[in-house]
């Protein structure tokens, strides 16, 4: 069976020249070596990974009203930072760069997480497994939960 990769991420926007700095001013990533930095209609930025997030012109974007569900969010990114210190470093940047917080639960023992929308009206969490060593966590991050209470 044939399986496809993922090539991009788009995210439709009225103004895509100043989402993609958004996200590349966040994020810390750099425009597609092929991008025209000048095209009003399309852009690229890409991870050292090479994961691509990519903005595409539209006549109208409905920003979310997420938690109210009047306009849902369509899509919505997470970011993961390895550290509560870069939860919060990545937080004032993103505050600074134009984002609007929705939602924080950074005290989360567990997970610390905030969710902003951006310039262009979509959601995004900047959260972290940054848990404590004798909290039990799997290779991810992810704290392992005893469901059946007999330490099992």
């Amino acid at each position: 069976m044939a399986r496809p990769t993922l090539r991009n991420v788009v995210l439709d926007t009225t103004d895509v020249s100043r989402l993609a700095r958004f996200y590349r001013d966040l994020l810390d990533w750099s425009f597609h070596p092929d991008n025209d930095r000048e095209d009003a209609t399309w852009q690229v930025l890409v991870a050292p990974d090479g994961f691509r997030l990519a903005f595409q012109r539209a006549e109208r974007v409905e920003p979310t009203t997420w938690p109210d569900p009047q306009v849902p969010q369509q899509i919505h990114l997470d970011w993961q930072l390895a550290t509560r210190a870069g939860l919060d470093e990545l937080h004032a940047r993103a505050l600074q760069l134009g984002a609007t917080l929705r939602m924080d639960q950074a005290g989360d023992p567990e997970e610390p997480l905030r969710v902003y929308v951006d310039p262009g009206g979509h959601t995004f969490c900047l959260f972290t497994h940054d848990v404590p060593h004798d909290v039990p966590h799997d290779v991810t991050g992810d704290v392992i939960h005893d469901v059946t209470g007999d330490g099992s």
